[in-house]
């Protein structure tokens, strides 16, 4: 083999761009991230989003779309709650015991 006859093989060699997927449900809820062409509902992603996605999203119209999570909740005494002991709200105690009643709002 000559030289030329050697780098003639690398132009022979076809470089595959890399596809960055990410697939998901019918509701747009993420499955899995993926580099292969598989069956399903799929978005393509760019290599950040690919190594470093987002915690809480999902994909509307073709887009990632982050999720607000923050939630936040309440106890408030109710007659159909939780009973707990009348001083520490952390310790359940049967009904027929002395109690305060619990529910999260």
């Amino acid at each position: 083999m000559n030289e030329t006859e050697f780098w003639a093989a690398f132009k022979t060699v076809e470089a595959k761009p890399i596809l960055y997927r990410l697939y998901y449900d019918d509701q747009g809820f993420p499955l899995f991230f993926s580099q292969e062409d598989l069956p399903g509902n799929y978005i393509d992603i760019t290599r950040e989003e690919y190594v470093n996605p987002p915690k809480h999203f999902k994909v509307v119209n073709g887009s990632i779309v982050l999720i607000e999570t923050s939630i936040i909740r309440r106890l408030y005494h109710d007659e159909t709650g939780t009973p707990c002991h009348p001083t520490d709200v952390s310790v359940v105690v049967d009904s027929s015991e002395p109690n305060i009643k619990w529910s999260m709002k």
